[in-house]
This record gives C-alpha cells, sequence and structure tokens, in this order.
C-alpha cells in the first residue's frame, strides 16, 4: 500500500490503545509526532522529535500500514508495532528524544519519569492515561534528563543522538511487566506487522483491484482504530478514530459491523453487540462508549434493525443461530424503550428530544424545536419492528411475531397519515406544528424501500436526486438559506446517511439513482480520503481526516459495486471524477 499522511491517519496496529500521531487534541496540531493513548480519553504523552548532537532536526515523515520513518538525507529512524502494546524503534545516522509532552508534574497531572532498576528501563507514567510507557534501550548510548523530578523540568530520553546506530521499544502497560524480551529483528518487526495488516485487507476486501484504488488505505483505517478489550470496552472494538473522534457511537458502530461482515465476522459481530453490553434496564443504548466513560444523556437512531437484516446476507452463514436469543432480547429492549418511553400519551409516533438523537445534530429539522417526531425515526421503527417479527418467527414465538408486525403497521400507517403532506414528509413538534425542510433528514424514510407505498418512494427519490451533487447527497440542500459548507448535518455530504439511501433507492427500484448515489460517494473517498464529512461541493475532506464509519462505507458500496457486474453479465458502475 502506498504510504498515508500521519497528518490525517494516526500510524497504529489493530489492537493498540496507542498511535504516533501530531494530532494531539480536537483539531490541534502539533509540530512533532506524539504518542498520542486513548485510555481515559484521548491524551498526547510523549513528544518524538528526531536529534543529532544536541539539536533537533527537519526530517521527512513517511507512514505505511508495517512502518514509520523519519528520513533526513541517509539518516532515518524507523518505528513499527511488534505487538500492539509494543513499540520497536530502530535508527542510523539520527537520534530521537523522547519526552513527556507536559513539563510540570503535580501530584495530580502529568507525568512522572523514573529509571526501574528491576527492568533496567526508564518509566514516564501518566496521571492523564493511568498508564506507563516504558523505554528499554536494545542498542546503542542514551541520555537520560529529568529522571525523579517533581515539578516543572524536561523529562526526557535521547538515544542515538551520537549518530551511531540504535535500537529501543516504548510499551504501554498498566503497573509492571516482566523486563522486555525479543527474539525478533526489527526487519523481522515490520515484515509481521505488515503481514497482519495484509491477512485482514485480504479478508475484508479480497475484491480489491485498481477499480477501487481506496479500498486498502479504508481496511487499513478500520484495522488501525481497532482497540482490545479494555475498562468499559468488553469486546475488540473499532473506535470512530484514533484522532479525537475516540469513541464508539450507538449508530457508527453497525456500518463498521455491515463492512467487515464478510471476511471477519467474529470482528464485525462484537461490532454490532459491543452498545448492547450497556444496555439499560429501560432498553435504552448508550450513546457513546469509551475506554472510560459510557454516556447515556442522549441516545442514537434505532437503525438496528436495518443493520440486522443487512448481516443476514452479508455474515457468511447468516446470523449466528446461538446469538438469536441474545439479539433478540436486546433489539426488543432498544425498540420498546422508543415506544414506551419516547411516545407522548395518546401518540402513536414517537419523537427526538434532540438532534443529537438522530444522530444529525444541529440538522435544520431542529430548529427553532428539540423535541420532534420525524419520519426518519418512524421508518427506522418500522424496519426494526419488522426484524423483530422475523427473529421471533425463527425463535418459534408466532404470536410475539404477529404483535410486532402490528405494532410496525401502526407505526408506518401513523407516519404516512400524520407526517405525509402528498408530496414530502413533514416533521412535527409535540404542540402538533408541523413544516417541511430541504434537509435530507426528511427523506431518510426511502430507507423502507419497496415497504414504501410506490409513489411515495418516486417523491423521496426524486427529492433525494435534488440533493445529490457530484459528491454524493448533501445534508441540507445546496440552494437552501441554511446550506453551510462546513455545517455539519447542513450541507456536507456524510457515509452513513449515503448509505442508508442508496440502500433504500435500490431496495425501492431506484436503481439509476442508487448507482449515481454509490458512485459519486466512492469518487470522493478516493479523492479526499476518509474524513468525517466532506463539502459537498468541492469534496473537501473536513473535520476529523480518519474516520471509520466512511472508510467502512466505502468498502461497503465498492464491495457491492464490483458484486453487481458478476450477477448481471456487466461492467461494474464507475466513480463519476469529482471536482
Amino acid at each position: 500500500m502506498d504510504d498515508f499522511s500521519v497528518r490525517e491517519i494516526p500510524f497504529s496496529h489493530a489492537g493498540a490503545w496507542f498511535g504516533v500521531s501530531p494530532v494531539v487534541g480536537l483539531a490541534a496540531y502539533a509540530e512533532d509526532l506524539h504518542l498520542v493513548s486513548h485510555r481515559n480519553g484521548m491524551h498526547a504523552v510523549l513528544s518524538l522529535v528526531p536529534v543529532l548532537a544536541g539539536a533537533r532536526v527537519s526530517a521527512e515523515v513517511n507512514a505505511n500500514p508495517a512502518v514509520l520513518t523519519w528520513s533526513a538525507g541517509r539518516a532515518r529512524v524507523a518505528a513499527a508495532f511488534e505487538s500492539p502494546s509494543a513499540l520497536r524503534v530502530s535508527g542510523a545516522g539520527l537520534g530521537l528524544r523522547i519526552a513527556a509532552a507536559d513539563d510540570t508534574l503535580t501530584p495530580f497531572t502529568g507525568t512522572f519519569f523514573f529509571h526501574d532498576p528491576v527492568t533496567s528501563a526508564h518509566v514516564f507514567t501518566s496521571y492523564e492515561t493511568g498508564h506507563r510507557y516504558r523505554v528499554t534501550v536494545l542498542a546503542g548510548h542514551a541520555d537520560v534528563a529529568g529522571a525523579g523530578a517533581l515539578g516543572t523540568a524536561q523529562r526526557a530520553i535521547v538515544v542515538g543522538g551520537d549518530g551511531g546506530e540504535w535500537e529501543l521499544v516504548v510499551e504501554e502497560l498498566t503497573t509492571t511487566r516482566e523486563r522486555f524480551s525479543t527474539t525478533a529483528t526489527f526487519h523481522e518487526v515490520v515484515t509481521a506487522a505488515r503481514r497482519s495488516f495484509e491477512r485482514f485487507a485480504d479478508d475484508v476486501a479480497p475484491w480489491r483491484s485498481d477499480r477501487t484504488p481506496a479500498a486498502e488505505l479504508a481496511c487499513y483505517v478500520l484495522w488501525s482504530a481497532t482497540v482490545s478489550p479494555a475498562g468499559f470496552l468488553g469486546r475488540p472494538a473499532v473506535l470512530m478514530s484514533k484522532n479525537w473522534m475516540d469513541k464508539v457511537w450507538s449508530w457508527d458502530h453497525c456500518f463498521n459491523a455491515l463492512a467487515l461482515a464478510p471476511g471477519t465476522p467474529a470482528l464485525a459481530w462484537d461490532q454490532l453487540r459491543v452498545v448492547f453490553d450497556h444496555q439499560t434496564a429501560e432498553g435504552a443504548l448508550p450513546d457513546s462508549i469509551t475506554h472510560a466513560e459510557v454516556l447515556h444523556n442522549f441516545v442514537k437512531p434505532p437503525i438496528h434493525g436495518w443493520a440486522v437484516a443487512r448481516l443476514r446476507s452479508r455474515l457468511p452463514g447468516g446470523l449466528p443461530a446461538d446469538e438469536l436469543p441474545s439479539l433478540y432480547r436486546g433489539l426488543a429492549a432498544w425498540t420498546t424503550f422508543w415506544l414506551d418511553h419516547r411516545r407522548a400519551p395518546g401518540e402513536s409516533l414517537p419523537h427526538y428530544e434532540h438532534g443529537n438523537d438522530s444522530g444529525w445534530d444541529n440538522a435544520t429539522v431542529f430548529d427553532g424545536r428539540r423535541l420532534v417526531q420525524s419520519a426518519d425515526l418512524a421508518a427506522f421503527l418500522v424496519a426494526q419492528l419488522g426484524e423483530l417479527a422475523r427473529l421471533a418467527r425463527e425463535l418459534g414465538d408466532p404470536a410475539a411475531a404477529t404483535r410486532w408486525e402490528r405494532e410496525a403497521a401502526t407505526v408506518l400507517d401513523a407516519m404516512l397519515t400524520r407526517l405525509w403532506d402528498g408530496t414530502a414528509f413533514t416533521s412535527r413538534a409535540l404542540d402538533g406544528t408541523s413544516r417541511t425542510t430541504a434537509s435530507l433528514l426528511d427523506l431518510m424514510p426511502v430507507v423502507l424501500g419497496a415497504d414504501l407505498p410506490p409513489d411515495v418512494h418516486a417523491k423521496l427519490a426524486e427529492g433525494i436526486a435534488r440533493h445529490l451533487t457530484a459528491v454524493g447527497p448533501a445534508t441540507e440542500r445546496p440552494d437552501s438559506p441554511h446550506y453551510e459548507a462546513d455545517g455539519y448535518w447542513r450541507g456536507p455530504v456524510w457515509a452513513p446517511s449515503t448509505v442508508l439511501i442508496e440502500d433504500g433507492l435500490r431496495r425501492g427500484g431506484a436503481v439509476e439513482l442508487a448507482d449515481q448515489v454509490s458512485a459519486r460517494f466512492r469518487a470522493v473517498c478516493e479523492k479526499s480520503g476518509f474524513a468525517e464529512n466532506f463539502d459537498a461541493l468541492t469534496g473537501e475532506g473536513l473535520r476529523d481526516r480518519a474516520y471509520t464509519w466512511t472508510a467502512a462505507a466505502y468498502l461497503l458500496l465498492a464491495a457491492d459495486a464490483e458484486a453487481r457486474p458478476a450477477q448481471a453479465g456487466g461492467s461494474p458502475d464507475h466513480p463519476t471524477p469529482v471536482g
């Protein structure tokens, strides 16, 4: 795979809770690379600066999935993961200064640095992450400053500053660990890391070719953002990013599960189930999960029934039979939460309490009001109720299946009679006032595909076509007075809305439009990478630039596009160039 920019995508490894990046906070970029951990939040723990004879050296940085390199002429420093918790670093002609990123140590903040006589290592212990970063010099000369210092001091170890050859390992650990020992050469470490990623890419995207030039990078974004079970994440989990969006949100995970399903089914199943591990007694799923926190103040939209229905065809062998009872219970409780706790007395439609609950935080649907009955929520619940009915029949409970089917019919009828005005879906405040907007959110019921009346589906397809730019479906129509180029859900193109729309269009028979949506979104990923969202007119990547649900969306759409010619005997639909 070609090199990628660590300014956009951190250098990391599957299972690791840390990476190497200049991104040190929310849209914050340091001059130098840092070891950035995602334990207890995002924390730049150590700065990593190439040096020679005590002076900082300007070096070119290159990274690929196996190795990161600082180069200055023929001198170089290279880093590779020997394991998810151990970063091997080797240098020749160029040294490396590893220093606490914050010079100040208080009784409750900062990084203490000391020499451990038991393991002959130098240890940075971080209040912020609750972990230790142990540096073991394997070869070469080291100079140390600030060991044991309190208060404000430079705390650093410099290896190879004399221009000789050297090697070390940096480990992230909790309290202690046996002295580092290895028989692997640095070259063997690089080779093993490369093979690990290549196996993952071969599993997830075996169909990749010159027609899908971003597939390997998309695989890397997912692979490198995966963390091992720790803290509140009790399963291997794919964070949304190892930049600042370092959480699992309760709808983002569905898209990652779908992309991973064909090639890594166990990991995919963990992605679906990881949020259900923190379901409340009332059935609510958390808003988000990190290493150190679970937030329940908001929720996210109930797209999980839709995701399970798609997983049926993507998982080898379908849904795992032994998991169906727990899946059914979790999905039933999540659905009941919306029906029992988000329906006002006398109402047949549930409501969002805030744009955050919809996942479309600042969409214009929520302008001037927060508690809103919207058609997207109703449609997602209709799909989820239908999937529950199917699961109930598979589990031998036809009476429950009938109850879910009746509830689905009730919600669908209310959506069509209360929110459809004959030409478009409206959204309705709880005081009874309704309105239409130029937000793509009002068109999301297209996700029901052929389960909608044909005339309703056709009108929605027409509306989506008006939102479609050369980049993809804009979340606020570009001719709207509320459109903003970098307005979050007021204009930019996003992966989840694109995937849901493409699927609903295709299942409802609007195949040509679905092909255009797919092709244009794939094209912007190939041009601009896997940003959190994209400028709907220029295709510029916006916000966090290493977002896994964007990479997952590319893999989903590309895999399906590659499969279609094999099914139809034609040639793949090719993306339209952007910009």
